[in-house]
This record gives structure tokens, sequence and C-alpha cells, in this order.
């Protein structure tokens, strides 16, 4: 089979490989797009905390985080060295004892249907500080042996060397359907068309202009966010193997190698247009947010800011499958916050399906209907994605 991928982010990235393993022609189609949210992303991968009372975005989160260490085992069988991810445990800090319980409880609750949580621990202020030493003193934690982090650039990359290992092929430009009496049956970018059985749009916060063309409405809003990389100047630092830090705010610290630190992220949802711009509020916000938190890298050095689109549907759940009235088009959106978390597996899933095989997941939760209108109603912008 013929397959053709439009977007190289995470869950693009993730697809291509799937299918492409699986035996298909794999053609990926990406131009690039400054903002897209895997180019910019540092994930967490602990969704096991998460207060969120809506039962298919932890299903489909808690299969993500278990898929990890199947597929970080693929791609080093693969020759992939560099994949970005990591499993050094999170420390869910707070300063109330009673907050700290009733984590811990939920942790608990949840390992016998998710054992790869590991061990959940609770750690005294001197214990936390220890895994952890930049946190301010004053914070107790819940440890989580299982959780990972993970850059998004290094996973998207591995994923498509790895496809391109199994035959798959890269093209960069800007992709037009092609599409006659209900069929999408390729696309064209630039002045080359190319044929495809199966056309997959995988094309995040830009997916909905993909779509118009054929009269639908992606109803996928988006918001910005900014991240802040420091460096530690301590050379003798190792900080590879420190925890991820998920604090009470809707902030987070992670430590990769190098003594790099990763701060953020912003929430923009008043954004007109694709608005890639580093803003000193953006700045000011995660700094004024991350300093408390770590009040020693206030002497870090600067590195860069990173700026991500996130896509979101109104309900704030993933949409997965085959695009309702078009026969050979398939896409996945919608991933927000959660991108690295279920992006990898959602690529799995969407690389069976479009191969007539049976998805491993219920997908009825993320019908893509939901998320499709009429033409003129439009695409909006959208609030905070809940935790």
């Amino acid at each position: 089979m013929n397959v053709i991928v439009v977007g190289a982010g995470i869950a693009g990235a993730s697809t291509a490989y799937q299918l492409a393993k699986l035996g298909a022609e794999v053609l990926v189609i990406d131009r690039r797009e400054a903002g897209q949210a895997t180019d910019a992303a540092a994930g967490i991968i602990c969704p096991w905390l998460s207060q969120r009372r809506n039962q298919a975005w932890y299903r489909l989160a808690k299969a993500g985080a278990r898929y990890y260490p199947e597929l970080i085992e693929e791609l080093e069988r693969e020759g992939e060295t560099k994949t970005g991810y990591a499993r050094v445990g999170a420390l869910s800090i707070h300063t109330d004892s009673d907050k700290l319980g009733k984590m811990e409880e939920r942790a608990a609750s949840r390992k016998e249907e998710a054992p790869e949580i590991g061990t959940v621990t609770r750690l005294d202020e001197h214990q936390t500080h220890e895994r952890f030493p930049l946190l301010a003193e004053a914070y107790a934690s819940v440890h989580i042996s299982g959780a990972a982090r993970v850059d998004g650039r290094e996973l998207r990359d591995a994923l498509l060397r790895s496809a391109e290992r199994n035959g798959a092929k890269r093209v960069y430009g800007d992709a037009k359907l092609d599409y006659q009496a209900g069929r999408v049956t390729g696309v064209t970018v630039e002045a080359t068309r190319y044929e495809a059985d199966k056309v997959i749009v995988c094309a995040g916060a830009w997916a909905g202009e993909l779509l118009q063309p054929l009269g639908l409405d992606f109803q996928v809003r988006y918001q910005k966010a900014q991240i802040m990389h420091l460096q530690l100047a301590d050379e003798a630092l190792e900080t590879g193997g420190w925890p991820v830090v998920i604090p009470p705010t809707d902030q987070y610290v992670l430590a990769f190698d190098h003594r790099r630190i990763v701060i953020g992220a912003t929430h923009e949802n008043d954004v007109v247009g694709y608005d890639t711009r580093i803003t000193p509020g953006g700045m000011n916000e995660i700094l004024s947010k991350g300093l408390p938190l770590a009040p020693s890298l206030s002497q870090s050095a600067f590195l860069e800011m990173r700026v991500g689109f996130r896509p979101f549907t109104a309900d704030f759940l993933p949409v997965v499958g085959e695009v309702p009235g078009w026969e050979g088009l398939l896409a996945a959106n919608g991933l927000g916050a959660s991108g690295l978390t279920m992006g990898p597996y959602i690529g799995s899933q969407l690389a069976k399906l479009a191969l007539g095989l049976e998805p491993e997941i219920d997908l009825a939760d993320y019908d893509l209907s939901k998320a499709i209108t009429t033409k003129n109603e439009g695409t909006t912008h959208g609030e905070t994605e809940p935790n």
C-alpha cells in the first residue's frame, strides 16, 4: 500500500515509522513550519497523577506512557542512540501535606491498572531537595519512579530516520490534497503530484487550511507556548538523571544532559495568527513562576527560547481516524499539551487503521466527526487545557 503522511511532528513521524515497518510504501511531506508543537516540546511522561475526570483522555495517556519502553527498545534495535527519552522519575511537589497525601493515594489507586507507574514514594523536604538540588527548601513531594522525560525534537528525528531506514521517503514543501468524487487520491507539492492509496493528515495547528478545500472545517484551536532553556554553570553537576519536577502550578522544570534545564511553559490563547515571536511577557511569566521553584536558576545562563502551537479540540480530546465523508483520508490532531505522551502511541494505532488492521484501543471516543463542521463556522482559539 502507498501511503502519504502530511506533517512530520511527533504523531506524523510515529505514523510514518510504523507504516514503513509494516511494509507500506511511505512518503512523508512536511513544510518545516516554524511553531510546530513537537519542535518546541520537552515532555513529561507521567499521566497517572492527573486530576482530569475525563476517562477517555486518561485511557489514551496511560496507553501512551505504557507504550514508550517498547518503542524506545525498537528504535535502539534500529540503531538509534539519541531518542531524547529517559526514565528518570518525577517529583510532584507541594507545600501542603494533605494535598501530597491525595496525590500519593491517587497514584497508588491507579497502579493496579498501570504497573508501569513503578514505585510511589512520599519524600520529605530534605529528600526532595536531594533528588533535585535546585528546588527551594519548602517543597516535599511524591516520587513516581516510572515517569520519564523526552525531548520532542530528538524523538521525532529518531522516528523519521528509522522510517527512512525502513524505506520511507521525505519531501519538503507545501502540500495540497488531490481529490475527486469523494476520494482523496494523493497530494501535490509545488508542481509535483504524488499518488497514494491513503493520505494521513498530521498537520497540527495547520490541518484546518489543508482540509478546507474539501469543504471541511476542522475545529482545531491552538495555543501558543513559549519555553525557556537554561544552562547551569557548575560543570561538576550531572543533571541527566535528575527527575522531572511537576509543581502545583501549570509550570514544569526538567533537567537534561550537559546541565541543560528547561522551564515553562506559557499558555497563550489570544494569539493573532501564527505568531512565533519570543516576547518579554512570555519570558517574564516563565521566570516569575519558575524562579520561586528553583531560585538558584537566577544564576544560570540563558540558552534559548522555543515557541510552539499546541492544537486542541473543543473537549480537549485528541481526534483520530478516518475523515468522515471521504475515502482514502485519515487524520490525527488535538493532542494539546499531551502530545509527547500520546503522539507515538497514536501514530502506531493510526498506522494500523490505515492498513486495515485492528487498533489496540477503541477509537470511538476520539472520532474525527466531533471536530469537523461546515466550512463557514470557522475555528477559534482556546483556553488552557485542564490538568
